[in-house]
């Protein structure tokens, strides 16, 4: 008799960490729907639709914006390969893992990495970025608007602006920001951002939203060399979903109309009020964490709303915590990597997971959880939390 393997039954969780984030009943039901086959009619208008509401959440009216099938770090393959040429100068600015990244498939894609660097968690000033990029005058410049690694947010109109002036291309890793606070392309000036489908977006993973400015497809159709990775060549892709829809590989309707409901429900939100919510919810956050006598790893006025970095309290396992997160209460959080292995919590409050009731839920069981471990909170994280949501409702 062949064996019965009964159908898959996942634990319940509550996705509360770097990504992926909750997902919403009605990216499920979008993800259930008859699939179409990928030259199918209507599977580009659904492409087109998601162009159109990229644009919107990406802060952008570039044309050439789409998602490529994989995660965000194919989306930073796409812009690495396409854009980097082998002896091309190639300025970094390092604060964190993601960054690092960044210069290493620039230096696979042949280019001459220059890093500027900082202590993971710190930015960047406008002045020191300026002067950074005017003393090197690199071809491409490369910065993670949203570290997911740090929980800090790059402001990049400095460097875009320095940048052009020595005629270099901007790249911007906004995998933890898009979808939960202003991106701004256009007005900051950026050439080539990407992100992801599973953070701010609510979406499951496997696409890479990403866009192009025509001043960057100008330079991608000059080129000397051919696009090393085929899968990644927008040349290619610009085929396949634009003008005569040549066949390149075949791309998942399911995961394209998970990202266009995911998006459409960014739209009927409201760009305003999303970003708003995750601000309210960020604030509150926050202050629950300080309440209970932590610190943030992020300085005020650099951290990203989407994605919380408090220092693990003196004498507390880091790794502990979280599995007693996610064995007695469900809660999946993370830890810091790299020279910070250890040192931080990783919370996210993203997308369909940024609500006030998720922002609650989280500060009781974590000061159960410090407890439990040696670590008594000085005040009610929860209590604080509710009064800053009450003084901005």
């Amino acid at each position: 008799m062949p064996e019965v393997y009964p159908p898959l039954r996942p634990p319940a969780r509550l996705l509360m960490g770097p990504g992926p984030s909750m997902v919403s009943p009605r990216v499920y039901e979008a993800l259930a729907k008859p699939i179409v086959g990928h030259l199918d009619p209507y599977l580009f208008e659904v492409v087109e639709e998601v162009r159109s509401l990229l644009q919107l959440v990406f802060g952008t009216s570039n044309p050439y914006t789409i998602a490529i099938s994989g995660t965000g770090s194919s989306g930073m393959e796409t812009a690495v390969a396409n854009f980097v040429e082998p002896g091309d100068k190639v300025a970094v600015f390092y604060a964190g893992y993601f960054s690092d990244r960044i210069a290493e498939m620039a230096q696979r894609h042949g280019g001459n990495v220059v890093r500027f660097e900082k202590p993971w968690g710190e930015t960047f000033e406008d002045g020191e970025a300026r002067e950074l990029i005017l003393r090197e005058r690199p071809r491409v410049v490369a910065y993670v608007q949203a570290e997911t690694s740090t929980g800090a947010f790059q402001k990049g109109k400095a460097i875009c602006d320095a940048a052009h002036e020595v005629g270099a291309l901007v790249i911007a890793d906004c995998v933890t920001s898009l979808g939960g606070m202003p991106v701004e392309v256009d007005k900051t000036g950026i050439d080539i951002a990407y992100s992801c489908s599973q953070k701010g977006l609510g979406c499951p993973p496997g696409m890479a939203p990403i866009t192009v400015s025509p001043r960057a497809l100008e330079k991608l159709n000059a080129r000397k060399t051919p696009v090393p990775v085929w899968y990644m060549d927008l040349k290619l892709l610009d085929g396949y979903y634009n003008g005569p829809r040549r066949y390149h590989h075949t791309s998942s309707a399911t995961l394209w109309y998970g990202l266009r409901e995911a998006l459409a429900l960014v739209a009927e939100e409201g760009l305003e009020e999303r970003f708003a919510r995750h601000l309210r919810n960020h604030r509150a956050f926050v202050a629950g964490i300080e309440a209970m006598g932590m610190r943030m790893l992020v300085a005020e006025g650099s951290r990203l709303w989407t994605l919380n970095t408090p220092r693990v309290p003196e004498g507390v396992e880091e790794p502990k915590v979280r599995k007693r997160l996610l064995e007695e209460y469900g809660i999946e959080i993370a830890g810091g990597f790299g020279p910070l292995a250890g040192k931080i919590f990783r919370i996210g409050v993203m997308g369909y997971s940024s609500t006030r009731e998720n922002v609650f839920t989280v500060l009781d069981a974590l000061a159960a959880v410090l407890q439990a471990e040696g670590y008594t909170p000085a005040a009610d994280g929860k209590a604080a939390a509710e009064r800053v949501l009450a003084a901005t409702a």
